[in-house]
């Protein structure tokens, strides 16, 4: 009864320290920037905003080059001849002609500030995913340690449990532990078997949608 009781209260304690497991120690802001870094370099998405800038970018050079199609310059060639008249000879030789279209010189300037508009609203579109984007990396990243301390703790009590059963095995051996509790601590063996394999499971995971992000493996960022 007293080894009973003596189970019950180590069983506790090992979730006491589970208790006083803390993220921050884990945490490094300085390699979680980088992985943010990497994101914006390689995801895809990432990249596809950045083309919609430079896009809408060359699209405000275009609509203010194209001030120049405003003008137009012509020419018409008339050779002369002895037998032309008066007339004919003045207007022999090369005549030059410069045109501009008004109705175009009056749209340019909508034309350019509509460029420019969508030039600024490209780059918000680009701010406000970047935004989410890191907000995401971060999130995951969170998630990821979160899954990584809470294995460590579960190793660290299925190393406890083992240890106990140890001991309740060589006291079983020895006549002086009953089959009743020897049998409880087998089971909270496999109960904490499990819950490594649980815990391995969802730290992969977690790990597996981080680098969806980042487009490379975690080992590969140093």
């Amino acid at each position: 009864m007293k080894y009973a009781v003596f189970l019950v209260f180590l069983f506790f304690s090992i979730h006491a320290t589970q208790a006083q497991e803390s993220l921050s120690k884990d945490i490094s802001y300085a390699y979680l920037e980088k992985l943010i870094a990497v994101c914006k370099t390689n995801y895809p998405k990432v990249k596809m905003y950045e083309a919609r800038v430079n896009v809408a970018e060359n699209g405000v050079k275009k609509a203010k080059l194209s001030y120049f199609d405003i003008f137009s310059l012509s020419y018409l060639y008339s050779p002369s001849n002895n037998t032309a008249t008066v007339s004919d000879k003045f207007l022999g030789g090369y005549q030059f002609g410069f045109f501009a279209n008004i109705g175009s010189i009056l749209q340019k300037p909508n034309l350019i500030k509509q460029a420019k508009g969508e030039f600024a609203a490209a780059q918000y579109d680009k701010e406000a995913y970047d935004l989410n984007m890191e907000a995401e990396v971060k999130k995951r990243y969170f998630i990821y340690i979160q899954k990584v301390v809470s294995l460590r703790v579960r190793s660290g009590s299925l190393l406890d449990v083992e240890s106990m059963l140890a001991n309740v095995r060589h006291r079983f051996e020895k006549g002086e532990e009953t089959l009743e509790n020897y049998n409880k601590l087998l089971i909270m063996l496999s109960d904490h078997q499990q819950n490594i394999i649980n815990a391995e499971s969802e730290m992969l995971v977690a790990k597996s949608s981080l680098e969806e992000l980042l487009g490379q493996k975690l080992e590969d960022i140093k």
